[in-house]
């Protein structure tokens, strides 16, 4: 059955922006960089922790390993644009170039310096440090592609078909698939295990079909659900796995913890993927419209949720904090929109334009940029202490009036 608790996403803003005033802009950038002084040099963390307001608390409400939850976030648009936040750095995008078919997945490298867009003729396009190892852009489907996975060490990727046939490339093994049995419902997904000698494929009513090395742990593919199955992600140690529906039900089994939903939120737009915090300890879901939906210690990076969008959002990758890589598994498709740290090509340049809202002048690069970049990292790495007080100061930072 569906999880009834819910988590505490922040308020999506729809509103265009309106230009910060300059004296209150520097007065709360003066106050967030002085607290960030005295949480890193003053031993009092401890007090500091207490101190945070609770609405706040729940962003990083669980103990951190050392992998940490992740330093940010890539959002992939059909059209192929490219939406990087955090520690994501933007490499390039097929925003600007008309595709054959549309973009339907993405995926990230593990050292987080690249990614891959698959359209749903399987054509691949790689970015970054990613590499190209084939497609199925000029084979005749008989389904189209609806996901992919890269495999762990990043030469190689799977990607699998409505009818949950796999196409393996470079190192990807090939460890069976459902192209030759009738089932009950399409293929919506696929994610690997960890050590990328096995995968599973969700389809829309929740069935999983485990192989190589995964594990099954249940399913609701026996299930009435509210809404269809989207998208799923895996645990870090490959003990289990996490379902997400189009309302943002979660449907947590085997180690998987759930950390709540939105499957009783009106949503703007609906869920069209998820991806777990790299410590497995929290998970972010994505709307349509690039809402960002944080639970456990997954951290809010920003979000398209008020920006007008050329194409709907279809998925999205993790990026690690520097130095950290991504576990397959986590390479799968606090809501408070924001413009602050969007990048996006609308061009093949592999340059990333700074964007300009509607009302809002070059100069706020440094009013806009450099404060949430800070915040941002503040709020992923060290104790748990400094990662509340950046949670709780990009809080305040994207509440002062635009």
């Amino acid at each position: 059955m569906q999880e009834a608790t819910e988590g505490q996403p922040g308020s999506q803003r729809t509103g265009k922006g309106r230009q910060r005033p300059f004296l209150a802009t520097v007065a709360v950038l003066g106050v967030s960089l002085l607290a960030l002084f005295a949480i890193v040099a003053s031993p009092m963390s401890t007090a500091v922790a207490a101190a945070v307001p609770p609405a706040a608390a729940h962003i990083a409400s669980s103990p951190h390993v050392d992998a940490g939850p992740g330093g940010g976030y890539w959002l992939g648009a059909s059209d192929g644009g490219i939406f990087s936040f955090g520690s994501a750095t933007f490499n390039g995008s097929t925003g600007g170039i008309p595709l054959n078919k549309p973009i339907v997945g993405l995926a990230a490298t593990p050292d987080g310096g690249g990614y891959w867009e698959v359209a749903s003729d399987g054509g691949i396009f790689a970015f970054g440090d990613a590499n190209f190892f084939g497609s199925t852009g000029a084979l005749a489907l008989n389904k189209p592609i609806v996901g992919m996975a890269s495999t762990r060490d990043g030469n190689g990727y799977w990607l699998v078909a409505s009818d949950g046939g796999i196409f393996s490339f470079g190192d990807a093994g090939f460890h069976g698939s459902t192209g030759a049995i009738h089932l009950a419902a399409p293929i919506v997904g696929l994610t690997a295990t960890p050590d990328g000698q096995g995968y599973w494929l969700v389809a829309s009513d929740g069935g999983i079909f485990s192989f190589g090395d995964a594990g099954f742990f249940g399913s609701t593919g026996g299930i009435h659900l509210n809404k269809p199955i989207v998208g799923m992600t895996a645990t870090p140690d490959g003990q289990g796995y996490w379902l997400v529906a189009s309302d943002g039900g979660i449907f947590a089994f085997g180690d998987a913890v759930f950390f709540g939903s939105t499957g009783g939120i009106h949503l703007n737009k609906p869920i069209v993927g998820m991806a777990s915090a790299l410590d497995g300890k929290g998970y972010w879901l994505v709307a349509s419209d690039g809402g960002i939906f944080s639970f456990g210690d997954a951290v809010f990076f920003g979000s398209t949720g008020g920006i007008p969008l050329n194409k709907p959002i279809v998925g999205m990758a993790v990026a690690p904090s520097t130095g950290k890589k991504i576990s397959p598994s986590n390479i799968v498709g606090v809501s408070c929109p924001t413009t602050c740290c969007a990048k996006r090509s609308m061009a093949p340049a592999m340059s990333s334009p700074t964007p300009t809202a509607p009302g809002r002048h070059r100069r706020s690069w440094i009013l806009d940029r450099l404060p949430t970049t800070i915040l941002a990292r503040v709020s992923s790495t060290g104790s748990p202490a400094r990662r509340q007080l950046g949670a709780w100061l990009s809080a305040i930072w994207m509440a002062t009036p635009l």
